[in-house]
């Protein structure tokens, strides 16, 4: 029981700092590319309140992590209005790449900490130091995780608009319309996670890319280390 607290403890604030950079994100790319809507509704704050979806935020990711399945969630989307960007068809592109990408930076600026932290040796063999390297690690698995899950071109994830926007005009007006049911697909992905945990959905789907990934960061932390014990 108490590991399993203490690993909530750094669950908990490792998956709120992802979800609420990765919505800031998206609001920080429209304005850059014409649409304040995000900032004139008070979304371009770090403050978690401003974003936290109860139900994806707390409590899909603490069910998941009790029934020890793939820890995924989301907050509440930033307002993005594709009309006021200045290019609509490549706005939206940017704009849904740029959630990932912050999840990917996020993963990358924990590796090199704990590359440093790992060569310079503070605190080494002391509790506080394991904390420090499982909250990086798990820091890394979780924005690598949210970043490929997110890029799965299935509505209403951010992977969907990105192959919107590459997709012909004819074709991303059809392809459009699946937004609107985007949300019971996420249902339904998830039920069949719960309902059905020997198919291993994630697992196959999105699993063997984020543990790939996740060593290449790992390898990068070493590497830093190395450098710096040398």
């Amino acid at each position: 029981m108490t590991e399993t607290l203490l690993y909530a403890a750094i669950l908990a604030p490792c998956l709120i700092i992802a979800i609420v950079f990765h919505e800031v994100a998206h609001g920080l790319a429209a304005l850059a590319l014409g649409d304040p809507t995000a900032r004139e509704q008070r979304r371009l704050s770090l403050n978690p309140l401003r974003h936290v979806d109860p139900v994806g935020t707390l409590l899909v990711p603490g069910a998941l992590a009790l029934l020890g399945g793939p820890v995924f969630g989301w907050a509440k989307p930033v307002p993005i209005n594709a009309r006021r960007l200045d290019n609509p068809r490549f706005g939206m592109m940017a704009v849904a790449a740029a959630g990932p990408g912050s999840n990917l930076l996020l993963a990358l600026l924990a590796a090199v900490l704990l590359g440093v932290l790992g060569g310079l040796g503070l605190g080494e063999g002391t509790v506080a130091a394991s904390i420090a390297v499982t909250l990086l690690t798990t820091f890394i698995l979780i924005n690598v995780f949210l970043a490929l899950f997110n890029l799965l071109p299935i509505p209403p994830f951010d992977g969907s608009h990105i192959v919107g926007g590459l997709l012909p005009r004819s074709m991303a007006a059809q392809w459009q319309k699946l937004q609107q049911v985007g949300m019971l697909l996420l249902v339904v992905l998830i039920a069949a996670t719960w309902a059905f945990p020997g198919f291993a959905l994630v697992e196959h789907t999105v699993l063997p890319p984020v543990l790939w990934l996740e060593e290449r960061y790992m390898a990068l932390a070493q590497w830093i280390a190395g450098g710096i014990a040398r």
